[in-house]
């Protein structure tokens, strides 16, 4: 057995609020607040323990190989090894991404993340062509919905318009012309830009990057909430997330979207699901039985998402030429959603607009009102645009909530002066009003959307202060100790594991995160800055940047 002792221990277990030392029995919680002797002493002084954070939902295959590209966008990134500070003007981003070609090495094609128009500007085929007309070029946008190429990429890629055509609904997502695919249109990219973008050295630089990452912002516990089995490398998963020296469990979900993109038949989907579920559901790096991932609307970062009312341009009036788009049709997600409802699985569902949670919201009651289930746990994903009513509704029909808490931090300035307006905007992610009708709520980072660092996002909650300096909405504002509560144990309980994870408990996985101060004696603004120590894991302790064993070479930069 092993004590781990500190200033003060938050357990985030009611019955026992606070102690000053844990018990540990191999990788399981023995005791809280019980001291014996004779055992290995780990006294961490004046520092706090506290229960491992947890990102309830990101992206290893994004948050990698946006981290091994030219990272150029709309906020500073703070990542292992180097700082890329924020492009804020359509001159800076150019100039940047200029740069970023002429430091690429020759022959190399130039991968960059983070663009956004509304800080950068029109971005086009031609826009790129004056970069490099002889050097492939791909830029992925700040939302990982959209790509932009220039004529040597599209080239290299053997595209034409002919082959973007006669794909359904996917076909009015690409413009060719312009070096534009979104949304569904990605799916007729992806296939032929993955042997650039997603080669084995890039995932495994990208990999372990984020790992040391997440590691060094606290985080225990992460879910993937949606695998693509034909892009994601799932034994690079196991050598890398799944290494014995990996301090955090990493777990996926099945994806419905890639099941009917494939077109198969919804009865058919669950089976396909038990299928996936079989390959790989034990270990520290392993798919949740039983969950599964929907897609109902567009990206909120590139204002794709279905709104009840019309967006704006840029003098405020209705723009007849902006609306959002579906990542599954109306009548497919509904489809794909009442197969797995009536067999009993989870549904955790990616929303964004009030017009597209009118339809998540829709297919729930209808669900529920042909085949009636308690403890569902139904999850909003994301939770961008909503209104006071469909909040209501949401607490009537027993789902739940996981928040990016970023979004009105990160947006609210710029979507107040373009699309959305001020009320809207503002109105982001309403989180009191969630916790006033008692509906659960995580916060997730979707890396790479937001950072992920459960403090930051913790921080957005309590705050929702813009880079402006303004609040957005004060009005939905939480406190600290719902907000740790969203990075704890309701992400937990949001993967039905808080049987396992999100609080100090007896039974329960010695997974800590050790922090130099105390979260709820510090000023609000300064919640995000509190320094992360270390981690225990599985009753072992990682200090902060501790060397793990790495057999892929080092990290790009």
């Amino acid at each position: 057995m092993t004590v781990f002792r500190a200033r003060t221990v938050i357990t985030m277990d009611p019955a026992q609020p606070r102690a000053t030392s844990v018990t540990v029995d191999g990788d399981r919680i023995a005791a809280v607040g019980d001291s014996p002797t004779g055992v290995d002493d780990v006294d961490f002084g004046d520092a706090v323990l506290m229960p491992g954070l947890i990102d309830q939902h990101l992206h290893p295959v994004l948050g990698a190989t946006t981290l091994v590209t030219a990272v150029i966008a709309t906020e500073d990134w703070d990542l292992p090894g180097r700082s890329c500070p924020a492009a804020r003007t359509p001159q800076e981003y150019r100039s940047r991404l200029a740069d970023a070609e002429s430091a690429t090495p020759p022959g190399e094609w130039l991968f960059s993340w983070g663009y956004h128009r509304l800080w950068h500007g029109p971005l086009d085929r031609a826009a790129l062509d004056r970069i490099s007309t002889v050097r492939p070029i791909a830029v992925w946008q700040r939302s990982c919905h959209e790509w932009f190429l220039n004529s040597a990429a599209i080239a290299a890629l053997g595209i034409t318009p002919e082959s973007m055509t006669g794909h359904g609904a996917a076909d009015a997502m690409v413009d060719v012309a312009a070096g534009h695919w979104w949304e569904m249109g990605m799916n007729l990219l992806l296939p032929l830009l993955s042997p650039h973008f997603l080669t084995p050295e890039r995932l495994a630089a990208g990999l372990e990057q984020m790992v040391d990452y997440l590691h060094g912002n606290g985080v225990v516990a992460f879910n993937e909430p949606g695998i693509l089995w034909d892009l994601e490398p799932w034994e690079l998963y196991q050598q890398i997330l799944g290494a014995d020296d990996t301090p955090m469990t990493s777990t996926f979900l099945v994806d419905a979207r890639s099941q009917a993109d494939a077109g198969m038949a919804p009865h058919d989907a669950v089976a396909d699901a038990e299928r996936q579920i079989a390959r790989a559901d034990t270990g520290k790096c392993r798919l949740l039985p039983r969950h599964v991932k929907l897609f109902a609307d567009g990206a909120i970062i590139s204002q794709l998402m279905q709104m009840r009312d019309p967006y704006l341009d840029d003098d405020g009036h209705p723009d007849l030429c902006h609306h959002g788009e579906w990542m599954m049709q109306p009548d497919v997600f509904r489809a794909f959603a009442r197969a797995y409802w009536n067999a009993d699985w989870q549904l955790h569902i990616h929303v964004n607009g009030d017009a597209a949670l009118d339809l998540v919201l829709d297919t729930i009651e209808a669900c529920m009102a042909d085949h009636p289930r308690t403890d569902h746990r139904t999850v909003i994903v994301h939770f961008a645009n909503s209104t006071e009513e469909q909040i209501d509704r949401i607490g009537a029909l027993g789902a739940i909530v996981s928040a990016n808490s970023y979004y009105p931090v990160g947006f609210a300035d710029k979507y107040a002066a373009h699309g959305l307006g001020p009320k809207r905007a503002d109105s982001m992610v309403r989180a009191a009003s969630v916790l006033a009708r008692g509906i659960p709520l995580s916060f997730h980072s979707d890396l790479p959307m937001g950072p992920a660092s459960p403090l930051t996002l913790a921080w957005c909650g309590v705050t929702r202060t813009t880079s402006s300096g303004r609040v957005a909405g004060p009005e939905q504002c939480i406190g600290v100790h719902d907000a740790l509560r969203a990075v704890t144990i309701e992400a937990a309980y949001s993967w039905r594991l808080e049987h396992e994870l999100g609080s100090i408990e007896a039974g329960k996985r010695a997974d800590f995160t050790v922090l130099a101060e105390d979260p709820y004696d510090v000023e609000p603004l300064q919640l995000k800055d509190i320094e992360v120590l270390g981690t225990v894991y599985g009753g072992r302790w990682y200090p902060r940047g501790h060397a793990r064993a790495r057999s892929h070479g080092s990290v790009a930069g």
